[in-house]
């Protein structure tokens, strides 16, 4: 499957899966579930997370066993995928298998490897930096050769805690390009529970909705057989159904807002 169609009034799409790609089953039978639902959904996990906050954390399976996973997954489901790289070098062999490189938050400002990235000529997710004024995101945008989505994920606020500013998404909207919200990233909380990350779940729903409310293109969230159980973002990621609820939030808030315009 392809992309699909986002922005200029296409329906709104979700970008789901696990943080990271985990032995066993659970990758197929979240694609599984996603496949299930009646809404466009772009596949994403990550075969490496390089940013963990412990150097004993998993990182995941390493780039070759990743992307046949990942290749597994669109054969069987049949959905259009996304996935993290973290060097240049990564972007080309992980362009043969998905349909969009994501440059995670912390090197959204890494020229080489946003340029990388665009150079494939996949489409580029841009993580908004925790740190990254969101009135200034098309800079990186610009970088991206303008094939880019841009995602909003929180900001820091102080030392150990994110607070999403739903004016962000307005002022992204400059860039000229899709505009996501990220609901699981954006509750986090950095160091919460060091040496992991916290989060604070019970507010994802709550800022999905408000983030539909002042208009996105596309809503991302984490998907997890057994989020207590991930090995990476425990504290955040969704369960299927919890994820079902949130689209079937977000899709009554996006359809009163377009009545509304």
């Amino acid at each position: 499957m392809s992309l699909p169609p986002i922005g200029d009034g296409a329906p709104l799409v979700f970008v789901a899966g696990p943080c990271v790609i985990e032995p066993g089953d659970g990758l197929f039978r979240v694609a599984e579930a996603l496949a299930a639902l009646p809404v466009p959904v772009v596949f994403k996990a990550s075969f490496d997370k390089a940013n963990r906050s412990s150097a004993d954390a998993y990182r995941g399976p390493g780039l070759d066993a990743g992307l046949e996973a990942l290749a597994q997954v669109r054969r069987r489901f049949d959905l259009p995928l996304l996935t993290d790289v973290h060097t240049p070098a990564q972007c080309a062999p992980a362009a043969e298998v998905v349909d969009v490189l994501q440059i995670p938050a912390f090197l959204c400002r890494q020229t080489d490897l946003v340029q990388a990235a665009a150079a494939t000529g996949r489409v580029v997710n841009l993580k908004r930096g925790q740190f990254l004024d969101p009135r200034r995101v098309h800079l990186a945008v610009e970088k991206a050769a303008g094939r880019a989505w841009v995602t909003e994920r929180g900001t820091s606020f102080g030392h150990g805690d994110l607070v999403f500013d739903p004016r962000a998404l307005v002022w992204m909207r400059g860039a000229g390009v899709p505009v996501l919200f990220d609901a699981t990233h954006s509750v986090q909380v950095p160091g919460g529970d060091a040496p992991t990350t916290g989060g604070r779940p019970e507010m994802v729903l709550p800022l999905a909705r408000a983030a539909a409310a002042v208009g996105v293109d596309g809503v991302y969230a984490e998907v997890h057989p057994d989020p207590p159980r991930a090995l990476s973002d425990a504290a955040t990621q969704l369960t299927p159904a919890a994820f079902a609820t949130l689209v079937e939030q977000v899709l009554a808030v996006d359809a009163a807002r377009r009545a509304a315009a």
